[in-house]
Formats: C-alpha cells, sequence, structure tokens
C-alpha cells in the first residue's frame, strides 16, 4: 500500500478498498465520501450564476466555497490518515504478551491506538456537519440549474457523517477512560443530530 491513499488513481483505490486487506476500511470511504460532497459543493458555489443575482449571494457563495475547499482538504487528509491509526491498532494488538511487563505495554499501547482510531473518525465528523451547513448556503443562494448537484454533495456529506459515527461508536467500545468515551459520545450525538436536521432542511430548499 503507498504512503497515501489519495495519491491513487480513482480505479486503483477502489481497488484499495475492495482488497483482503483491513485498511482502508470503512473510516476512509467515510471521509472520502465527505471530500467528494464537499468538491461537488464548491464546484456549486464558484458557478458564475446564483439564484438571483445579488451582489450578497455572491458574497456568501463565495466564503461557503473558501470554508468548503477547506473542508475538502482537511476530509482528504483523513482517509490516509484513518487507515493509518487503524493500522496502529492492529500493529498494537500483535505486540508481544509473554511477560506482565509486555502485557502492560501492550494494553497501553492499544489503549493509545484505539483513542487515535477515534479520534479520525471523530474529526470526519466535524468536518462532514460543516460540510453539510455549508452546503445548506450553496443550496439556498446557489444556482437553481445545479440543484441535483447540491442534493448529491449534501447526501455524499451526510452519509460520510453516519459512517464515521459508527467507527466512532465502534471503538468506544473498547476504550477504558470512561470521562473520554462520555465526551466523545456525547459530542457524536450532537453533530450526528445537527448535520441530519440541517440535510433535511436543505433537501426541502431544493
Amino acid at each position: 500500500m503507498p504512503e497515501k491513499l489519495t495519491s491513487l488513481s480513482v480505479t486503483a483505490l477502489l481497488d484499495a478498498f475492495a482488497s483482503s486487506a483491513p485498511t482502508p476500511g470503512g473510516g476512509s470511504a467515510a471521509a472520502l465520501s465527505g471530500a467528494v460532497g464537499a468538491s461537488l459543493l464548491a464546484m456549486v458555489a464558484a458557478l458564475p450564476k446564483t439564484k438571483t443575482g445579488e451582489t450578497s449571494e455572491r458574497e456568501a457563495l463565495d466564503r461557503a466555497g473558501a470554508a468548503l475547499g477547506d473542508l475538502r482538504k482537511t476530509l482528504a487528509d483523513l482517509i490516509d490518515e484513518d487507515t493509518r491509526a487503524y493500522d496502529l491498532v492492529t500493529a498494537a494488538y500483535r505486540s508481544p504478551k509473554g511477560t506482565d511487563e509486555e502485557k502492560a505495554a501492550r494494553k497501553a499501547a492499544i489503549q493509545s491506538a484505539l483513542r487515535a482510531a477515534t479520534d479520525a473518525p471523530l474529526r470526519t465528523m466535524r468536518a462532514c456537519e460543516a460540510v453539510i451547513r455549508e452546503g445548506a448556503v450553496v443550496g439556498q443562494h446557489g444556482n437553481p440549474s445545479a440543484s441535483s448537484d447540491v442534493f448529491v454533495g449534501i447526501e455524499l456529506a451526510l452519509a460520510g457523517l453516519r459512517g464515521a459515527e459508527k467507527n466512532v461508536a465502534i471503538n468506544l467500545g473498547s476504550l477504558t477512560d470512561e470521562d473520554y468515551r462520555d465526551d466523545v459520545t456525547s459530542e457524536s450525538k450532537t453533530l450526528l443530530q445537527t448535520g441530519t436536521e440541517q440535510a433535511e432542511i436543505c433537501g426541502k430548499l431544493l
């Protein structure tokens, strides 16, 4: 597997997802979905024509487009980050456990790796939720002829949000830090709720 999944061709990337290797997996796929959604929404934001041609609309779309460009980069980075994090988990579970010292070191390594593997999809959730919020701006002010692109972009970001949430949840179940688990559970629940609500509102506008 190359150092960066994002350096692959589309065909090679799809082959990587389809391979029997454990990575890239669902977390990377969620980030990819969000990144494609952000790209589509940025395209609509950059179209010369707005909904009514008002200057305020152009300004709102320019701001949204700039934010979406940053979010796209963040999500693209998370495609690889999620895979690296899960590889750390796999390596930690393969650590030696013949002595008490090795068992203690292995346990600590597993917890550290699981936390990294939770942080990555949590960051994907944050970014996807933000993509949906910016997408609502694009849907409100963008060219009506591109409404289907906005819809697809929002749905891709929502899929990324939901997929990342599942990856957060499955990793949390193996973490022993209760305060961290509670904080992440609360944040992921809020992100999922607000992102879903924003997507539904935008869908009604299109």
